[in-house]
């Protein structure tokens, strides 16, 4: 099974529906409410793949959106590992990069605020600004990320 194949069936199994299938509508796509479903599992890797299946498909203005979302998943996806193994040659030294694609998800989802498809861009760069900030003023040294205070994130039904 290849990874566009694995995806798929991730994508299906989280949401009910083909990766493929959706109405139009981005907040109704089943590539895209699995990112929510991973993130709020504290399944960062997933969210990026999940999404990334959905934005390597996508020719229109939506295609920084997906990329700011991936790459904010990107950036905790390196906080979960420095907080699992904050000793490990390499998983200890990840605040940096967290704190690199934070910064870049923030230039990609800027243009789209207050709210895009559903989705309370605003909150969202708050939070990615707090993790910035924290980990920035502890030199790097603290890690802001842990299973206990992972920040979910949803969809406002009521937004369009």
């Amino acid at each position: 099974m290849n990874k566009d194949q694995r995806i798929s069936r991730l994508v299906e199994e989280l949401s009910g529906a083909p990766a493929g299938s959706g109405n139009g509508e981005i907040a109704e796509h089943p590539c895209y409410a699995a990112f929510f479903l991973c993130w709020n599992a504290q399944r960062y890797y997933e969210a990026h793949d999940v999404l990334e299946h959905l934005w390597l498909r996508t020719e229109n203005e939506d295609a920084n959106y997906f990329k700011g979302l991936i790459q904010a998943a990107g950036g905790f996806v390196h906080l979960q590992k420095q907080f699992e193994r904050p000793t490990h040659p390499k998983d200890g030294r990840r605040m940096f990069p967290a704190v690199r694609l934070f910064r870049l998800a923030e230039r990609n989802l800027r243009p789209y605020a207050p709210v895009r498809h559903r989705f309370d861009i605003d909150k969202f760069l708050s939070l990615l600004n707090r993790q910035v900030n924290a980990i920035v003023g502890s030199d790097h040294q603290r890690n802001p990320w842990s299973p206990e205070v992972a920040p979910k994130i949803a969809l406002n039904t009521s937004a369009r």
